[in-house]
């Protein structure tokens, strides 16, 4: 980890990662489904012990409260799906550029 710091390579490796979340369409997905666009299917929210149940992003918001709910629980709630919907071809590519920068090394 240190030499893709270090080579600016990690960098590079977001700044690609981006551009191509961003020309798949995946970013806006993951906008619509945080809007709670009835598109996508529902998520489970669980934050300290308290099942929130069924229910769609704007949901856990208005249940906890806007000013009861954090920033760190946002981000709970939507990495999942986050992670479950960036393209396969994308995981493939970045990780073909990770180890072509580890063979270089």
């Amino acid at each position: 980890m240190q030499k893709l710091i270090e080579t600016g390579e990690k960098e590079n490796l977001k700044d690609m990662l981006r551009t191509k979340l961003v020309e798949c369409g995946w970013r806006d997905d993951l906008r619509e489904h945080c809007k709670g666009s009835t598109s996508f299917p529902r998520i489970y929210f669980i934050a300290k012990s308290n099942l929130l149940g069924n229910l769609c992003f704007p949901e856990v918001i208005r249940s906890k409260g806007l000013e009861r709910i954090t920033v760190d629980e946002l981000v709970q709630i939507i990495t999942p799906r986050g992670r479950d919907t960036v393209p396969d071809q994308i995981k493939a590519d970045l990780l073909q550029r990770i180890r072509q920068f580890l063979q270089s090394t």
